[in-house]
């Protein structure tokens, strides 16, 4: 086809955009997102300056775009009304019973998203009755002031409307008739359960729709073209006509997770775990021969309701600011920016991770763009770095290049905390996988990241600097549908589920054919969610008969947080079914490689693993097919560099990507045993990450709202004699007397004859040894390593729902005995050498005069806190392997 196509991704900063010519080539483009003195718009400003050379037509247009993004972080939407089921005017506002930042001494609550609330007189019980008939006349009344003050954007949330939309409908077809321009309700973007995010959801829908539909407008008129295609955050294209707000907020982020699993499958890995790091931050996304998507997303201060490929974001980048606080060598969160920037910038800026590899090396300036000084047009200063970081290692007594790589040893822990809370924590062995680098730094620093994770692979493809450009031009259109079913997981429930399959099938095929384009097929995929009775954290799995099912449930269970329970009384949560619009074969396309010898562009000393070498620098234009290379090496291309850390070993494959392997075994470190600033802060990073780990799987495995919303809960690791090594900033009122428990178990076990074994577990809530109230139950977990005696300990502590007592919840006022509070809990074994002792614990929770109301709620929360320890000692044991014990 004599034809252009063109994928753009249209970020807050540059748009990078990836070319397909007439003759079958790529061509690539990088300008300023925001450049009103030159041009208009980047895209295309972009797309003219490339066709230059050849005008022929454009064929389609593909295009990731921040617009939505921006206005939802600048809140610059359109104004919008809010239409609720009367009694409900501030439930969006109250929200959900979540304490994200307990020890913030001033909490700043997010300004809602709507301008003014209507609210609506009907009501709906969850099956479907009319307990109010919809008020039509004061819809139409309250709803014609707020049009006639200037709203045109409407968003409906009414009860239980996700099973009932009637009356959504209806006021819907009242607001066209008042002449609503913008109108959004929930059942159409959410049609699952749950007011707060199926209201919040619309609302930004309703929100971010006008001022995105005015962006795609304004693109449509400026490019020549018939096909025009958006990113959504679901990994799929949709038609420009087709694209919502509410599916516009990883628009461009998400084209990187899909040019990465497509350019991984030329490339013939299937297992690959996402590393993004640019100058600000780093994002990290795990795939896993199908994309991982999250139900909710939770962005500046919203929390939507819709599938989108998840994406994890740390504070850890190449201008994360490196200080010394007397203490500990920090290494951000700040950010230098993009003004002033790094030292090495010559803006007068701080020292950054960025100039830790200047002055180690790494980055030399005569392979950098000369972009910097007064005038724009100066190399990078590596003299200013170098006077920085000899004043800052005088102050921590040591040398600038030990600084520098204790800096980066610092930022990779960070990203790789990162890492490991999207695959470690959710069950993944990522040393089966393999890392994928893109974004500007992420080759800088990816051997060390994947040393720190066990990764013995990566993969840069040659358009890593732009693979979210490339991601989209690889993309699939894809609509998703879900409904909630809440059914009993067993034969009898196979009629509903193949009702609500063949009705999600037809709503997400003909969604996909009302797009106007053309398709060499369509593919549908559905997956089910399955969650125990009595819990609402569901597992997403291939949709199969009930004991296929519930056999998979089991197993990820297991896998995921080291325990299962029954598997009677499983609950089959939802349904989603995915339409698939196939119109090629997602296959990479990649220039000719050179047949002729590599260009060896110079030896510089470079510091590498504590010690200088006379290190080779690569044009990787230049490195033809099965070229491979011992390191240290570094690779230079116009938009990266790629180092390859001693131990490791570079190979170019037949698609231009540089494989790199671990080809030497990693030595585990001695740490000194005096003060150091930079292993204390490592080590501190470490320590804490683990008990954020076991706070995640905590959290996630919960049943009762108390720990899954309000995060009534806290972990902890303990040293050999109980003492506090780190807690996660969990609940403040915990910590000071976890160790109190601790150490009650540690003394009262040790002295019998059994002892303490391996693979034991013990509670405990009473006030006489360290607990709180009754309902806080301690899980306490020793963690043995090569001796007879427990190395640490770790606990979690969570405020169970009910513990019984005269009352339920806690601390009855007129209780005269610790009886009538609840059930008390005293050095009590729950995990017998690996064994969960259901029925003794079950017994106990139903005893005594004030027994608990539910126990098997109960013992739904401690099985997540054991869940939760079995993660934390897990975690201290790999870092010990590393460290030593």
């Amino acid at each position: 086809m004599n034809a252009w196509e063109f994928w753009i991704d249209r970020g807050g900063t540059f748009t990078d955009i990836v070319a397909l010519r007439p003759d079958g080539s790529l061509a690539t483009a990088k300008l300023l997102s925001h450049d009103p003195a030159h041009y208009a718009d980047a895209a295309a400003e972009g797309i003219a300056r490339l066709r230059r050379a050849d005008p022929a037509p454009i064929a389609s247009v593909r295009m990731g775009t921040t617009v939505a993004t921006n206005a939802l972080l600048e809140r610059k939407g359109a104004p919008t009304l809010l239409a609720i089921t009367r009694g409900h005017a501030d439930a969006l506002v109250i929200g959900h019973q979540a304490r994200p930042d307990i020890f913030a001494l001033e909490i700043h609550r997010p300004a809602p998203l709507y301008a003014a609330v209507i609210e609506i007189d009907e009501r709906l019980t969850a099956s479907g009755e009319i307990l109010r008939p919809l008020d039509e006349a004061a819809a139409r009344a309250a709803l014609t002031t707020h049009y006639n003050a200037g709203l045109r954007s409407l968003a409906i949330v009414l009860m239980h409307g996700w099973r009932t939309p009637a009356h959504e409908t209806r006021l819907a077809e009242i607001a066209a008739e008042i002449g609503f321009t913008q109108i959004t309700p929930s059942h159409l973007v959410a049609a699952v359960i749950k007011l707060v995010p199926r209201g919040e959801t619309a609302v930004a829908d309703a929100y971010l729709s006008p001022p995105l539909r005015t962006y795609v407008d304004a693109v449509t008129a400026a490019i020549d073209t018939k096909t025009l295609l958006f990113m959504q955050s679901n990994g799929g294209l949709a038609a420009a006509s087709h694209f919502q707000g509410r599916d516009a907020i990883l628009s461009g982020p998400a084209g990187g997770i899909v040019g990465m699993a497509a350019t991984g499958k030329t490339a013939g890995f299937t297992k690959l775990i996402g590393f993004d790091m640019g100058g600000t931050s780093t994002d990290v996304s795990h795939y896993d021969g199908h994309f991982e998507r999250a139900d909710e997303t939770l962005v500046a201060g919203v929390r939507i309701r819709v599938p989108m490929l998840k994406i994890d974001t740390v504070a850890a980048g190449g201008g994360s600011i490196v200080h010394f606080d007397g203490a500990r060598l920090r290494v951000g969160p700040e950010s230098a920016g993009a003004h002033p920037g790094p030292a090495a910038y010559r803006n007068n800026g701080p020292l950054t991770v960025t100039d830790c590899n200047v002055l180690l090396g790494k980055l030399q300036p005569e392979y950098f763009p000369a972009l910097f000084g007064p005038t724009g047009d100066q190399p990078l200063d590596r003299d200013t770095v170098t006077q920085k970081f000899a004043a800052l290692a005088a102050e921590m007594a040591t040398t600038p290049e030990a600084v520098a790589e204790g800096a980066i040893r610092i930022a990779v822990e960070t990203m790789a905390g990162a890492i490991k809370h999207i695959s470690i924590a959710r069950g993944h062995d990522v040393t089966g996988y393999t890392l994928a680098c893109f974004g500007g730094a992420a080759g800088q620093h990816a051997c060390l990241v994947a040393d720190a994770l066990g990764i013995p692979r990566i993969m840069v493809h040659p358009f890593a600097g732009v693979l979210s450009a490339y991601g989209i031009g690889l993309a699939d259109v894809r609509i998703l549908r879900e409904a909630t079913l809440n059914l009993p997981l067993n034969a009898a429930a196979q009629p509903g589920i193949a009702a609500t399959l063949a009705q999600l099938t037809t709503q997400a095929t003909t969604a996909l054919t009302a797009q106007n384009l053309s398709f060499d097929h369509i593919e549908t995929h559905a997956r089910a969610r399955i969650r125990y009775a009595g819990s609402d954290t569901p597992l997403e799995l291939p949709l199969a008969d009930a004991t296929e099912m519930a056999a998979a449930f089991a197993t990820e269970q297991q896998r995921r947080f080291g325990f299962t329970a029954t598997t009677d009384g499983l609950i089959i949560d939802s349904l989603a079914v995915e339409a698939i619009g196939i119109s090629r074969s997602a296959t990479a396309v990649s220039a000719p490689l050179p047949t002729t010898p590599p260009q060896l562009l110079a030896r510089h000393p470079v510091v590498m693993a504590g010690a200088p070498h006379a290190t080779p620098f690569f044009a990787r234009e230049t490195l033809p097919s099965a070229w491979s290379q011992v390191g240290p090496a570094i690779i230079i291309d116009p938009s990266a560099t790629t180092i390859v850390e001693p131990g490791w070993t570079v190979t170019v494959d037949s698609h231009a990507n540089l494989i790199l392997t671990r080809t030497t075994p990693i030595i585990p470190q001695n740490p000194s045993t005096t003060s150091d600033p930079i292993l204390l802060e490592i080590f501190a990073n470490r320590f804490m990450g683990i008990a954020e780990q076991m706070g995640v799987a905590l959290q996630t495995t919960a049943w009762s709202v108390n720990i899954k919303e309000r995060l009534d809960f806290s972990c902890a690791l303990f040293d050999a004699g109980g003492n506090l090594i780190a807690n996660a900033p969990h609940m403040p009122v915990h910590l000071g007397s976890m160790g109190d428990s601790v150490r009650a178990i540690r003394d009262a076990r040790a002295p019998t004859p059994r002892g303490i074994c391996r693979g034991d577990t013990y509670m405990l809530n009473a006030p006489y040894n360290g607990g709180t109230h009754l309902p806080d139950v301690t899980v306490i977990t020793p963690v043995f390593t090569i001796g007879a005696t427990p190395a640490y300990w770790v606990a979690a502590r969570g405020h169970q729902a009910d513990i019984g007592g005269t009352t339920p919840g806690s601390m009855p006022p007129d209780s005269r005995s610790v009886e009538e509070e609840g059930v008390l809990i005293d050095n009590v074994l729950l995990v017998d050498e690996g064994r969960l002792l259901e029925a003794e614990t079950l017994a106990l929770l139903s005893s005594g005069r004030y027994p608990a109301r539910d126990p098997q709620r109960c013992l739904g929360d401690l099985q997540a806190q054991i869940a939760a320890c079995a993660r934390g000692a897990a975690e201290l044991l790999t870092l010990g392997e590393t460290f030593g014990h």
